[in-house]
């Protein structure tokens, strides 16, 4: 691919050691000394690479950024400033810029972006095929034997109203099963209320799961409806059933076998026709024979069960999960179109483990493209445990390997805090708490 590159900046220095730099790496350079001089010569032939200076009289190399966006989409931009400061670094990288470099330039490193910018373009123009449209939200997929017979059996249990467990590792797709269940039934317009018991007190799941009365405990001062009278006649997903108490366990079994239930301080019961799903990680049968789950629930949720095999045991569903999750990931964080997977990023896809299953692959490359700034995922965007982890770092504390992992997401970057926080999949006030606790200042990041 030919190299079609133009400088700009207004010290003449930094033009000509850039022009003799990169004409040595086979480009075509053309420099000029201001942000306007760049759009007036943006004619023939046009640059598919600008490398602009942010500090320059007249207008700023990231309002250069933002026309070129508008005007040339398929230009990449790379910034540069003698200023390093993290809020033009994080405004440069939230403009569009495909890397930010800090002046006195380091040569090595300026050719190692402009070889990786050129790589990428590569890639993307060698992308075939019409762009499929932003996937609408999460979806079941696989063709692993283990999937096909999930898939049959979601059929089969749509057509009725049975309750049915869900046995599978964390992370593994256990609720999208219950809600394919569920918005495949005669019931889906009926609402689907999901319940993760472990995020519940077990004081209070109770009371969450059934209402109260007023006056039933301190607090109650009105009443409240449950889930289960929301859920109205669609589907109740009990996540982590196996987490529960035996007193709320004997209270959930009254309410399958006779479909209903008291409010907490209620001397009535009250009627529901929900449908019970409910999900586990645990050895509910080792704990049936320790005493800690009841059988008769045991056998009152499993009348179908479904078990989901882990990722690792699937690889070849990963290409697929992965592309589906990159343009779902690329929609929800308005990255723009999805970036492209490179084969050394899908090999290493391929080799790990997942022992986080679905929702590890999930996030691993929501944060893949939220750093992939040139439209291709490399595999150090990925950063998968501990082969991407420093000599060490398997040796040290918890709280250190957790501040380290914000410090570093982070500066990849560029201190932009509401791309972190999505990287990490917490919220901005998370972030903020962990950057205190770790007392990440500028120099950290």
């Amino acid at each position: 691919m030919p190299r079609n590159i133009l400088v700009v900046d207004d010290d003449a220095r930094i033009r000509e050691t850039l022009s003799r730099v990169l004409t040595k790496g086979r480009a075509a350079v053309r420099a000029v000394d201001s942000a306007e001089a760049a759009l007036a010569s943006f004619g023939a032939p046009q640059p598919d690479l600008v490398i602009s200076d942010v500090r320059m009289p007249g207008m700023t190399g990231i309002e250069l950024l933002r026309l070129l966006k508008e005007r040339a989409p398929g230009v990449d931009v790379v910034l540069m400033t003698a200023y390093d400061d993290l809020p033009t670094a994080a405004a440069a990288m939230r403009e569009g810029a495909a890397d930010f470099l800090v002046k006195p330039l380091d040569l090595h490193q300026l050719r190692a972006v402009v070889d990786r910018i050129y790589a990428d373009r590569r890639a993307r123009a060698g992308a075939t095929g019409p762009e499929e449209p932003p996937p609408a939200g999460p979806r079941l997929i696989g063709r692993h034997p283990g999937m096909t017979a999930i898939f049959k059996l979601i059929g089969q249990l749509a057509a009725g109203r049975a309750s049915a467990l869900i046995r599978g590792e964390s992370g593994t797709g256990k609720e999208l099963i219950a809600r394919a269940i569920h918005d495949t039934s005669r019931f889906a317009a009926e609402p689907f209320v999901a319940v993760d018991c472990t995020a519940i007190p077990a004081t209070l799941l109770e009371s969450e799961l059934f209402g109260h009365v007023r006056g039933a405990f301190t607090g109650a001062t009105t009443d409240r409806r449950g889930r289960f009278a929301l859920a109205g006649r669609g589907t109740i997903f009990l996540d982590e059933i196996g987490d529960t108490t035996l007193d709320f366990q004997a209270k959930l079994l009254r309410v399958i076998q006779e479909q209903e239930y008291y409010r907490v301080g209620a001397e009535q019961p009250e009627r529901t026709d929900a449908r019970v799903l409910a999900a586990t990680h645990r050895d509910l049968e080792a704990m049936v024979a320790k005493g800690t789950f009841r059988e008769d629930l045991y056998y009152r949720l499993r009348v179908v069960e479904i078990a989901v095999p882990p990722l690792r045991e699937r690889r070849d569903d990963i290409p697929e999960l992965a592309d589906h999750l990159v343009r779902q990931a690329a929609a929800a964080v308005g990255a723009g179109p999805p970036p492209l997977l490179s084969p050394e990023a899908s090999a290493r896809l391929l080799e790990h483990d997942w022992p986080g299953n679905v929702r590890e692959l999930e996030n691993c490359l929501t944060r893949a493209v939220v750093l992939a700034t040139g439209g291709v995922i490399h595999p150090e965007h990925l950063a998968l445990g501990a082969a991407d982890m420093p000599a060490g770092a398997l040796l040290a504390s918890l709280d250190d390997v957790e501040g380290a992992h914000v410090a570093r997401v982070l500066r990849e970057v560029r201190g932009n805090r509401t791309r972190a926080a999505e990287v990490l999949g917490i919220s901005r006030p998370r972030l903020r708490r962990l950057i205190d606790k770790h007392s990440l200042d500028a120099e950290d990041t």
